[in-house]
């Protein structure tokens, strides 16, 4: 592999290489940013290119190395920024007009950890206004394009990440999840991710002048999505490093303990009130199948108050929202944010006061039935989404635009209410009327055991192989 081509390396690849000397992080670094400067004008993926700031990291990296310190697990991984985390000197917009020159005096956790394991920053990401979207625009920097054709929405709202490492700039990419925001833009470019439990990943911005609501505390989480199921388990190890700023960390190893074989999987396609799509059907059917032949037991299921939790958990959340957001989305938001959540707040009326508080209590009764189930089923195999991805700004289209976009995604939010782990990885890529589309399932983990959702991706995607290849040869 020439020079010019090192940005196709996956995370593993790069790290392996890097550290065996084999290429200079500064090689690896000018690849990245040659890619960045060819796809991105197109794409408006990373919106703060950081240029000159990774060429020189990357010969501090190199100089290191020669000098003979120790390399860290991520030696010289190109890395992208969701713009809505801290990074010193940084603004953290938000994708917010208002917020543009807010400055960050310090790094967040996950900056600064993946700083210490030797990563690269190249550039930050877009997101939509206050990442409450599930499709990525704003005033600020404007629109995220797809890599597969702008008949797909990048998803939202780390939906800048999504579409950069599929599209070959940085291996990493950063984003967070309150109620789907790295598994939508997963399944919207075909890449791969697992949302963290509950406390799995230290969370704090030094910029922040109050603390965050209860349940943003408590479904909100931060992540890294990737275009090779692997890299995430060279990542996020890392990732997951203590921070004393994050007093409820749970500072658990990756890894958890050996299952005894085979592991059980429960099966679903429920969809409730959505008509399961055939191609998201076969997707579901490919993946069950590699899973199989894996030697892993799947089961089909009846999975225990899901569409319930979900519905529950997102009332919930828009209540928190009313009560503590609102003014400064109605105050700093541009007309499109203030009519998606006028959406919003139709269909999921918020709960308010002390049935709030009931509704946030109840938290604790689905996620028990889920832990029960789990003893059984350490993992879950379910839709992501019930149809393939949707176009840009159908979140804006009215009922039945929200219905689809949001509506639903119960299997996403339902996760983030009850603080389980979610991975999510493509298991086929469909030819669709308005062009190709990646369909991507979602794997539902055991409390503390990402490492198993991540297992069960590695899996399937041995069997349907990485998104990223069909997609190059599109793209060039």
């Amino acid at each position: 592999m020439s020079d010019k081509d090192l940005w196709r390396l996956s995370a593993t690849e790069t790290a392996a290489r890097t550290i065996a000397g084999d290429v200079t992080v500064e090689a690896v670094i000018a690849a990245n940013l040659a890619r960045m400067e060819a796809v991105n004008p197109r794409l408006n993926a990373v919106v703060v290119p950081l240029a000159e700031e990774a060429r020189a990291r990357a010969r501090a990296l190199d100089q290191a190395r020669a000098a003979g310190a120790p390399c860290g697990p991520l030696h010289g991984v190109p890395v992208t920024i969701k713009i809505n985390v801290d990074q010193t000197g940084q603004a953290n917009s938000n994708g917010v007009v208002a917020l543009k020159d807010v400055i960050a005096p310090g790094d967040a956790p996950v900056v600064s950890n993946l700083l210490k394991a030797g990563a690269v920053v190249i550039g930050r990401t877009n997101t939509p206004e206050f990442s409450f979207r599930a499709d990525t625009d704003n005033p600020l920097f404007g629109r995220t394009q797809n890599p597969w054709g702008t008949h797909i929405s990048p998803g939202g709202s780390s939906g800048g990440a999504g579409s950069s490492v599929m599209a070959g700039i940085g291996a990493l990419a950063h984003g967070n999840d309150i109620g789907g925001s790295l598994r939508f833009p997963a399944a919207a470019n075909g890449a791969v991710t697992v949302k963290p439990g509950l406390s799995r990943v230290a969370a704090y911005n030094p910029s922040q002048t109050a603390e965050r609501g209860m349940l943003a505390q408590a479904m909100s989480v931060q992540g890294l999505i990737v275009r090779s199921a692997a890299d995430l388990h060279l990542s996020m190890p890392a990732l997951i490093a203590p921070d004393a700023r994050d007093p409820f960390h749970v500072p658990l190893p990756w890894r958890g303990a050996a299952l005894e074989g085979p592991i059980k999987v429960g099966f679903t396609k429920e969809t409730y009130d959505f008509d399961l799509h055939p191609e998201v059907s076969a997707a579901l059917d490919t993946a069950r199948d590699a899973l199989v032949d894996a030697g892993y037991q799947v089961e089909e299921i009846d999975p225990p108050l899901l569409h319930e939790a979900g519905i529950v958990g997102y009332r919930a959340l828009m209540g928190e929202v009313l009560a503590l957001m609102e003014p400064a989305i109605r105050a700093q938001g541009s007309k499109a944010i203030n009519d998606v959540f006028d959406e919003y707040f139709s269909q999921f009326p918020p709960y308010e006061g002390t049935e709030l508080l009931q509704m946030m209590a109840k938290r604790t009764y689905y996620a028990r039935a889920w832990s029960e189930l789990q003893q059984d089923y350490p993992l879950v195999l379910t839709p992501f989404l019930p149809q393939p991805f949707f176009a840009p700004d159908r979140d804006l289209d009215g009922v039945e635009g929200m219905r689809e976009a949001l509506g639903s995604a119960f299997w996403s939010y339902a996760m983030n209410y009850m603080g389980l782990p979610a991975g999510c990885v493509p298991a086929r890529l469909a030819n669709l009327p308005q062009g190709p589309q990646p369909i991507n399932v979602q794997i539902v983990a055991r409390r503390w055991r990402e490492d198993l959702a991540v297992d069960a991706c590695i899996a399937i995607e041995e069997r349907v192989g990485r998104m990223c290849d069909p997609l190059w040869a599109r793209l060039g």
